[in-house]
């Protein structure tokens, strides 16, 4: 199996990474802390819906469909899930405070299919929509989006910020803004149903998790080789030394092992495959596994500086940390995958993540302490 993004699918990545490289910085990430101005981020946004990112997995004319006779141009793409992994793996890189994942692979395709008059509005980026698809599991960004995505009932039902009452839940990275969310008994615009069109959506869920992965541990390896070449030990730089090079040769290793496996998820989930479920269970382990590697490493070889929340490192290893841990852990992708090749019983995937993420698991994520003892 040979994998090659198209030229389409890299032209919107790359136009993503534009608006990125000028707007997006270790800034924006601390001003999506509580008390943070995320006005800036918001921006970035906004900008990013401009050229496409949104709509990416939306049909062409969705949102022309939910405004009516002559609603301007439209702002779906139109695009299949080969798009996300660039498109996401280049998002990730930025570390963007927004829920990059849950509005472009779920929650965006989901507004379209029912034709929700919420779709414009996040399209264009003046909504923020988060999604969560573990019942009761507290919702990242759901203590700042307009627009939240809860199971309820039925399905999955879209609720505004007036109609639900969010209660804040600490994490391990506090620009993800996550919240325990009660929405009301009655209410809401139902998104999805049925276990075959939820099992869709959260797999485009961790298919666009384990590649922002990626992108995280690119850009700690891209941060710990400057620091590297430039660190002098001894009257050289310690990248010279052969334990910090085998060390940073190891993670890219990872990088590059886990890189084809978020590939073959997105054809997977585009083509129908059988095994799309394994693929992209593969995908998430290997690019949990890889940013957890990169952070780690990162940490280890700043030395004590990496430790400290006042260095731009820090932020990456916390979002790192926290998404690893979510949408199913290496773990519980682990168990699934065992249980389809017959090596072990028990519950799928998906019902292993919401019990975790109901007693916490993705909320607390690994803190500092356990991860730095690591190194």
């Amino acid at each position: 199996m040979r994998f090659a993004v198209t030229e389409q699918d890299t032209a919107l990545a790359e136009a993503a990474g534009e608006v990125l490289a000028k707007q997006a910085g270790a800034e924006q990430i601390r001003a999506g802390w509580p008390g943070g101005r995320t006005e800036s981020v918001d921006a970035v946004w906004r900008t990013l819906a401009g050229v496409g990112v949104t709509g990416a997995l939306v049909p062409e004319n969705a949102d022309a469909l939910t405004l009516g006779p002559s609603p301007g141009p439209g702002l779906g793409l139109g695009l299949d899930e080969n798009a996300l992994p660039p498109l996401m793996e280049m998002l990730g890189r930025s570390g963007l405070p927004v829920p990059a994942a849950e509005i472009v692979a779920v929650g965006a395709p989901l507004l379209a299919a029912a034709g929700a008059p919420q779709l414009p509005s996040v399209l264009e980026g003046s909504a923020l929509l988060t999604v969560s698809l573990a019942p009761d599991a507290p919702v990242p960004f759901g203590a700042r989006a307009d627009l939240i995505a809860v199971p309820h009932g039925d399905g999955l039902r879209l609720y505004s910020r007036e109609e639900v009452e969010t209660e804040p839940v600490d994490s391990v990275d506090c620009s993800r803004r996550l919240a325990r969310v009660h929405a009301p008994a009655g209410g809401g615009l139902l998104l999805a149903e049925g276990p075959a069109e939820l099992a869709a959506a959260y797999g485009r869920g961790v298919l666009a998790t384990a590649a922002l992965l990626l992108g995280l541990a690119g850009r700690m390896l891209e941060l710990t080789l400057a620091h590297v070449r430039e660190r002098h030990q001894f009257g050289v730089p310690v990248g010279s030394f052969q334990a910090v090079k085998h060390a940073l040769a190891d993670v890219e290793l990872a990088v590059r092992f886990a890189r084809p496996a978020v590939l073959a998820a997105g054809w997977a989930q585009a083509a129908g495959d059988p095994e799309t479920a394994v693929r992209t269970s593969m995908a998430k382990v290997l690019a949990s596994e890889a940013a957890r590697k990169a952070a780690r490493t990162a940490i280890q070889c700043h030395g004590a500086m990496g430790y400290t929340t006042e260095y731009d490192l820090h932020l990456y290893a916390k979002r790192a940390w926290a998404l690893a841990a979510d949408w199913g852990g290496p773990a519980q992708h682990r168990e699934f995958i065992a249980r389809r090749l017959g090596l072990a019983g028990g519950r799928t995937v998906q019902e292993a993540t919401e019990e975790s993420r109901a007693n916490g698991g993705a909320a607390a994520g690994p803190g500092i302490v356990s991860e730095g003892a690591g190194t």
